[in-house]
Parts: structure tokens; sequence; C-alpha cells
């Protein structure tokens, strides 16, 4: 399968956004101040893309993709929402992926109560509507980002744990495990040097898909008002924009839905693309 160029650049054209969005506000927080995205500017609120009109300060501003209803900057505010989306596609990603990886190989390889314990767990959190899940952690966590990781993280492992206890009971019987276990190794060496390996592409595999799936889940989150709180999150920008959209203000919503939508079509057409090239069963 040919590699997916255009996928790569725009996913690296959003990563490199997103490090510029970290390094401007790491910046305002060391000078303990407002960032220039959350200026807020009366004066030049509703001001469409390609337009150039001059602050109560006398300076000429230019905005590329116009201002909102505060006068702030749409095209600063989605570089700073790339950020948040891309951190919080990571950091879900890195609680849900390593939790799952160890639940699945400690099931697969032991088996008996171990897998019948994990495989209830597995079943009981698949119960429960995954949003309603979601909502219930990030209350209880508190509103912002640490409880949209922590409920990313606790309803996306299901999915990774199943697979890679499902390839785990494959090799449980394969030649080299039972070699190693005839010549002593201890259960979590066998896991980690041997088995781990050999089912290390459904874990790179899981990362990928479970990404984009993040990024959705957080938009959402915020645009419900548990997300990001006083940041420029896509959820935040879209729910702000929505109630102006039938006066015409119809930039900002626009360009953030295709900020979300570019992001998750590229990270999804990566992630199919990795599967393709990393899964046997695919190739």
């Amino acid at each position: 399968m040919r590699t997916p160029r255009f996928a790569v650049f725009a996913f690296c054209a959003y990563l490199v956004a997103a490090a510029f969005g970290e390094a401007a506000y790491r910046s305002a927080r060391a000078r303990d101040e407002t960032p220039e995205y959350n200026v807020v500017r009366q004066e030049l609120r509703y001001l469409p893309p390609l337009s150039r009109a001059a602050d109560r300060d006398g300076r000429v501003r230019f905005f590329l993709l116009g201002t909102d209803n505060l006068g702030r900057d749409v095209a600063l505010r989605l570089v700073q929402g790339a950020r948040i989306a891309v951190q919080t596609g990571v950091v879900s990603a890195l609680l849900a992926v390593p939790f799952g990886t160890l639940l699945g190989l400690l099931a697969g390889y032991f088996g008996g109560r171990t897998d019948a314990a994990v495989s209830w767990l597995c079943a009981t959190v698949a119960a429960i509507p995954a949003p309603l899940l979601v909502l219930a952690v990030s209350l209880v966590a508190g509103k912002g980002l640490f409880g949209v990781y922590l409920g990313i993280g606790i309803t996306t492992w299901v999915g990774v744990c199943r697979t890679v206890r499902g390839e785990t009971a494959r090799h449980r019987n394969r030649a080299y495990v039972l070699a190693a276990e005839a010549l002593g190794c201890p259960p979590w060496r066998i896991l980690l040097r041997h088995v781990l390996p050999n089912v290390s592409h459904l874990v790179v595999i899981a990362f990928s898909l479970r990404f984009p799936a993040a990024i959705g889940t957080e938009v959402f989150m915020s645009f419900l008002g548990l997300g990001a709180q006083n940041e420029p999150s896509w959820g935040v920008m879209i729910g702000n924009a929505r109630v102006r959209l039938w006066q015409g203000m119809w930039w900002e919503g626009a360009f953030t839905t295709l900020a979300v939508f570019g992001l998750v079509l590229s990270a999804n057409r990566l992630g199919d693309w990795l599967r393709d090239r990393l899964d046997p069963a695919a190739a």
C-alpha cells in the first residue's frame, strides 16, 4: 500500500501548529500576561476573513480567518485548538493503550481466573455507554482537560485489551514461549521480552486509531462545556460560533469544523496505513 503522502503532510502540519501553539501558550504563562489569542478587542468584532483593521492603539492588524464576537483572531485560536487536540489524542492514548495492553497480556498468558476477571471487567466497562462514562468521569474529576483525558482513557482501553488478549493467547503455546518456560524464565520476563515484541504491532495500530477517536470525544466534551476552560478548544469555538450562524457570521464555525475534519481524517488515514503495513493478517 502506498504511503498516504497528503495525510502525512497534513498531519505534520497539525503537529507543527500544535508545537507553535504550545510555545505561545508557555511564553504567555511565563510572562504572566494574557495570550494574544485571548485578547479581547471589541472594536474588531466580526471581521470577515482576509480583513485588515486598526485596533484602539492605532496598530493595523491583518486577520487571515477573521475575528470572533470578542475581536479575537480566529486563526490564532485555531492553532491553540490544534495544541489541545494533539495533547488530548496523545495523553488519552498513552493512558488507554498501556493499560489495555497490560491486562490483555496477563489475560492471554495466564488464562483461567485471570482471564475470567479481565473479561468480566471488559464486559462491564463496554456495557456502559461511552459518552455517559466520559461525562461521569469528567464531572467527578472536575471541569478541565484532566477529566477529559481520564474519561477517554477509561473508556477506550477495552478494545486494546481484547485484541492483545487474543493475540497473546495465540502465542501462549508457541515454541519460543514453551522453550523460555523450560529454561526457567519468570512469567514477567517471558511477557516483556518474548510475547510483547510479537504483539507490538497491535499496540502501534491501537495507538494510531485511538488518537483521532480521542480528539473527536474532546471536541464533543468541550462543546458541552466540560472540556477546556478559558482556552480555545475546537469544541468551545464551535459552541460559540453556532449561535451566530443565523447572523451570517459563518467563518469561525466553518474553519473550526474544517480543522477538526482535516486532523481526524489525516490521523485515520495514517492509522489505516499503519494497520495494513504492520498487521500480518491484513497483508
